[in-house]
């Protein structure tokens, strides 16, 4: 029983320890050129630490809940592991096929509504309040004629990552 107790607390301690040394595994294998890919992730440290306490627990579960013996406790938790093992690695591999969203670009404010905050002079740059990815934004913006504070405006087009070219709403 001390020896399955002692691979459980053996494998919470190897999954505490991946959380420092990330992918040390996989880079050691992945260098030395070893199958090339084959276990993509199977030898990572959390799918090996979830196989190592699960084999330790539930063997330890097994030999004190059951009159089966080592050898039944040892393979009902190398079963459990193995399924610990597989779930670790499938919940890994979803979290790195997660996608996100496309980072918002300056030409994705073309053709958005805004209000002006600083005076634009027709020569001359003057700032306005444009949405982006939801948040309020400040951008210096240049138009054709002279626009009023508090305007409602048009993008145009994105002169740069900070400024935009507007035109007033006509109503």
């Amino acid at each position: 029983m001390n020896v399955f107790l002692g691979l459980g607390i053996a494998g919470i301690a190897l999954l505490v320890l991946s959380l420092v040394f990330d992918g040390v595994l996989e880079g050691l294998f992945d260098g030395a050129g070893v199958l090339d890919g084959f276990f993509d992730g199977l030898l990572s440290l959390p799918v090996i630490a979830g196989f190592v306490s699960m084999l330790g627990f539930g063997g330890a579960i097994v030999l004190g809940t059951t009159g089966l013996g080592v050898t039944a406790a040892t393979a009902m938790g190398a079963a459990v592991g193995a399924g610990a093992a597989w779930l670790t690695w499938k919940f890994s591999r979803a979290l790195m096929r997660d996608q996100t969203a496309a980072t918002p670009r300056g030409d994705d404010l073309v053709g958005t509504a805004g209000a002006v905050v600083t005076a634009i002079p027709a020569d001359g740059y003057g700032e306005v309040l444009l949405q982006l990815a939801g948040q309020p934004v400040k951008f210096a913006a240049k138009s054709a004629v002279a626009v009023t504070r508090g305007t409602e405006i048009w993008v145009e087009a994105a002169l740069s990552p900070t400024s935009v070219a507007v035109r007033p709403v006509q109503r």
